[in-house]
């Protein structure tokens, strides 16, 4: 066979050949409000190609796609522009932020209001626990007549043992409950998964072995808190033990 046949057989050969499939793979990431603080649920995402998926109660989608696709989001019958595939820079963080209206805002912000609206409904109903305190000697000065005298419930509470430390146990109890609430409101699943891109186990694995102090966590901005967790993602990464200046909790210095 010469050559001049066998490059005419091989040209028609690649004429006649199926075009090769386009490269498929997979977009992911959050779909958030307006201020990009809060996530979005049950928004769809499709593509062009016919596949589609929703976005779950933090706002997380994962679609899969071809490189000739196009994906877009709609919310209330309102959908966004198209986005290229080819045109998207990480195709694992396609974080996407929706105008929406004054009232859907609102509905998205019912989660921390609710966590401070239960935090003072907790203080009103433990009002006596958490405002206990050690009973104490202290001199008052009777209504009538002269002299120094002593609050008598008071020198009878001193002497009650066993009530004191059940009512300094359960107050030490409370608090601690209240501190672990403000720290599962701030380091929560929904912002360490945006940040991190973890998923379930080791999400899981993450938040428990990375949860910050209350100290930090009361004291720490929103920069300097989201700072903590993209560095805290490295040393998990990397299998390193967390930074005990973040994660330590201080103790309270005695009266």
């Amino acid at each position: 066979m010469t050559t001049f046949v066998r490059y005419h057989l091989l040209s028609l050969f690649i004429l006649l050949s199926p075009p090769l499939l386009a490269q498929e793979y997979t977009v992911k990431g959050f779909v958030l409000d307006s201020s990009r603080n809060y996530p979005m649920e049950a928004v769809s995402v499709q593509t062009t190609s016919g596949r589609g998926t929703i976005t779950n109660a933090d706002g997380f989608y994962q679609v899969r796609v071809s490189e000739t696709d196009s994906i877009w989001f709609s919310y209330l019958g309102k959908s966004t522009q198209k986005f290229p595939v080819l045109r998207i820079a990480n195709p694992l963080q396609f974080d996407v932020s929706l105008q929406v209206n004054v009232p859907i805002l609102r509905e998205v912000k019912i989660r921390p209001r609710n966590y401070r609206q239960d935090s003072i409904q907790n203080r009103l109903d433990y009002a006596k626990i958490f405002d206990y305190r050690k009973p104490r000697i202290t001199p008052v000065t009777p209504q009538y007549g002269m002299g120094m005298g002593f609050d008598l419930q008071e020198l009878i509470n001193m002497f009650r043992f066993r009530r004191n430390r059940s009512m300094l146990a359960f107050q030490e109890r409370l608090l601690l409950e209240e501190e672990d609430k403000y720290i599962d409101f701030r380091f929560n699943k929904a912002l360490v998964r945006r940040l991190t891109l973890l998923e379930p186990p080791a999400l899981d694995s993450f938040l428990r072995v990375f949860r910050p102090s209350y100290d930090f966590t009361k004291n720490a901005d929103d920069y300097q808190f989201r700072l903590y967790i993209k560095q805290a993602h490295y040393r998990f990464r990397y299998g390193l033990p967390p930074d005990p200046r973040y994660t330590t909790r201080l103790l309270p210095m005695e009266e």
